[in-house]
């Protein structure tokens, strides 16, 4: 069994989503591997990743949206708020979310949907520079 592992950064401009697909097949090809699986995971407690539809950013939009109604900013109750109003929000928009994705490699390429892509989720207000570490196994 062989393995690939590297990280890059994505710099964000604040709150939203980031497609990162070009970067994570890049390495999928670099790596080699024909059969396998690839592991896309972010260092971070404060951003998290999804795979969702890359055709239309309306459904980013409404996303990014939803959450910003399911977990507001300023909630009163909230007492982890050291980084400012948004702090405990996005560490909780990331826990309901995902901080790791495992896409099946199939013929050298990832096996995803036509209308499917990978994403950083950016749930911090400011701009970061977020890492991004992947490895291949096949």
């Amino acid at each position: 069994m062989a393995a690939h592992a590297e990280s890059f950064q994505v710099r964000t401009r604040g709150k939203g989503t980031f497609e990162i697909t070009g970067e994570v097949a890049g390495i999928v090809r670099r790596s080699g591997i024909q059969t396998g699986t690839v592991t896309v995971f972010v260092r971070h407690t404060s951003a998290s990743l999804v795979i969702m539809e890359n055709a239309d950013p309306s459904a980013r939009r409404d996303l990014e949206a939803f959450f910003d109604h399911l977990v507001p900013e300023d909630t009163p109750y909230f007492v982890h708020t050291y980084e400012g109003p948004d702090d405990m929000p996005s560490h909780i928009r990331m826990a309901l979310t995902r901080t790791s994705e495992v896409i099946p490699i199939m013929d050298g390429q990832m096996a995803l949907g036509t209308w499917q892509g990978i994403f950083l989720f950016e749930h911090r207000r400011a701009p970061h520079q977020r890492e991004i570490v992947v490895s291949v196994v096949g």
